[in-house]
């Protein structure tokens, strides 16, 4: 069994900056690995910390390592505050996403479901999903009920985002890790929903609930009852992240340097059908899709059987072929901002694209507004 050390090395030949890493340590006789943040194992490795061949570390005994950083890491750990360890714990190798640690795999979730700074959230597009079965000990999250406000379509406010974490049992250190059916899809959602809310130590559970059962893994139906918290820190929001009908008008529309992305069905970019089959009430008043847009379905990024997301490589040829680059600002819409979710995890995420955006009013807002330009 793998056993993970957490340690620091913060070399001077780094400016001193305190690098966090995880190293398993394997059988014996099969050396070490690590899993890092791509950028930084670049500056490890420009500082010759690092083997450019297998990453390992080169140098003394790792125990030996060890004794002599130890003073120093008590010293970090102390200045960076009591989050130093959780917010930079990489709980998954992943290492060909841009960010591993925005997934987990059902292999570590079932090593750690007790955890007791950890909270498994089920967030599915069929909201009585969770009564027929759910991971043990995930708490079910309802997308619309919970996070959307009751009058305007907008989301709930920072307050009651707050109040909605410490029902949850939620602080800001507490990692939080997501799952759903349908290839992650309200799942997605709900990640790019608590990142717009700050909370940042939030993950997807690569395949959701269709690889956690194609592993043989159980279900229960008792509901959980986490101990609700309190004083969740009212958080900010992070516009950048979001895209708004105005902005795509003024801002976006018709610039080379800005990617649109619709990546509902052909059928409805094309204009054929206002909704998808089993949503029929959900459709705008016209048909069709934002001038310039592809149409990139957002299924695709995903293994059909698995529901896991395909590797780095296809997922960026993908979006290449076209045109959607990491040079340009990416705006992605569906119909009402879930799909687009998705969309946004894969090339903000996975691929590490800087600048992307979910326009979440999407199709039912810009399909039903007077004299908004339209293709077919």
């Amino acid at each position: 069994r793998e056993a993970m050390l957490r340690f620091v090395v913060a070399p001077e030949a780094v400016a001193a900056e305190a690098l966090v890493f995880d190293v398993a340590a394997t059988l014996p006789g099969r050396g070490m690995w690590l899993s890092a943040r791509r950028d930084v194992i670049e500056k490890a490795m420009k500082a010759n910390i690092f083997s450019r061949a297998a990453g390992r570390r080169i140098g003394a005994p790792l125990a030996d390592r060890q004794a002599r950083r130890r003073p120093f890491a008590r010293r970090t750990r102390a200045a960076a505050g009591p989050d130093f360890v959780s917010r930079f714990h990489r709980s998954t190798s992943m290492p060909q996403y841009s960010k591993p640690d925005a997934l987990v795999s059902t292999a570590w979730l079932a090593e750690h479901l007790h955890d007791p700074d950890l909270r498994v959230l089920d967030v599915d597009e069929d909201t009585e999903a969770y009564q027929r079965g759910h991971i043990p000990g995930s708490v079910g999250l309802h997308w619309k009920n919970d996070l959307q406000d009751p009058v305007t379509r907008d989301f709930i406010g920072p307050e009651a985002f707050a109040a909605l974490m410490d029902r949850l049992g939620i602080g800001p250190h507490t990692r939080v890790v997501l799952y759903g059916g349908n290839k992650n899809w309200f799942a997605a959602y709900a990640y790019w929903y608590f990142r717009y809310y700050g909370h940042d130590l939030v993950q997807l559970l690569n395949g959701g609930r269709r690889k956690w059962e194609l592993d043989g893994r159980p279900l229960v139906t008792e509901p959980a009852t986490p101990q609700p918290g309190e004083g969740y820190p009212v958080p900010g929001q992070r516009e950048e992240i979001r895209a708004y009908r105005d902005q795509i008008l003024s801002e976006f529309l018709g610039r080379s340097q800005v990617g649109l992305v619709d990546v509902r069905s052909p059928e409805e970019y094309s204009g054929a059908k206002l909704a998808p089959d089993n949503l029929p009430g959900e459709g705008a008043q016209r048909g069709g899709h934002i001038p310039g847009a592809k149409n990139i379905p957002w299924s695709r990024a995903v293994d059909p059987d698995q529901e896991t997301f395909l590797d780095a490589d296809r997922l960026r040829a993908l979006y290449t072929a076209e045109g959607i680059t990491p040079d340009r600002e990416i705006v992605a819409y569906c119909r009402i901002g879930e799909r687009s979710a998705h969309t946004w995890f894969v090339l903000s995420e996975l691929l590490g694209y800087p600048r992307v955006r979910n326009y979440d009013g999407s199709w039912t807002e810009w399909g039903s507004l007077v004299r908004a330009p339209i293709e077919r």
